[in-house]
């Protein structure tokens, strides 16, 4: 089963591409609540490279490493990656007036529920949009 997620971010095409691969803004918005961050993150952007976002609860009772491997990078416009578990996700950002349209679909897995996800990730998305909007 296939999920998308999306927002739309008031800022340039450049802007939004810059902190969505940029591992020192990615540490800044990547986490689905506060109780949660991203302390550490790496992104090798270029296709066949890796990425790894170490995502932790705040009070250190759980954790895990995000990470995938780039199938395309078309700069700014699509990335699309594969996860250490062979699920796929595509990310497109489109022009859309003042704003960039940020679409991610991903391969749902199967020990949560679909809407778990899609809220989770939704969440995170907002989170982004938010955090390249107060930088602007």
């Amino acid at each position: 089963m296939k999920i998308t997620v999306e927002a739309r971010v008031r800022a340039s095409a450049d802007r939004v591409w810059a902190a969505w691969t940029t591992p020192a803004d990615i540490t800044q918005w990547n986490a689905a609540s506060d109780d949660w961050h991203t302390p550490h993150s790496t992104n090798d952007l270029r296709v066949g490279g890796t990425f790894c976002h170490r995502m932790e609860a705040r009070d250190g009772s759980a954790g895990f490493d995000f990470v995938g491997t780039y199938q395309v990078v078309d700069l700014p416009h699509r990335l699309e990656f594969m996860l250490e578990d062979n699920r796929t996700v595509a990310v497109t950002f489109e022009q859309d007036g003042p704003h960039i349209r940020v679409v991610e679909t991903f391969d749902a897995e199967d020990v949560h529920s679909a809407e778990l996800q899609r809220a989770g990730w939704q969440s995170i998305l907002d989170r982004f949009a938010s955090y390249v909007e107060g930088q602007g």
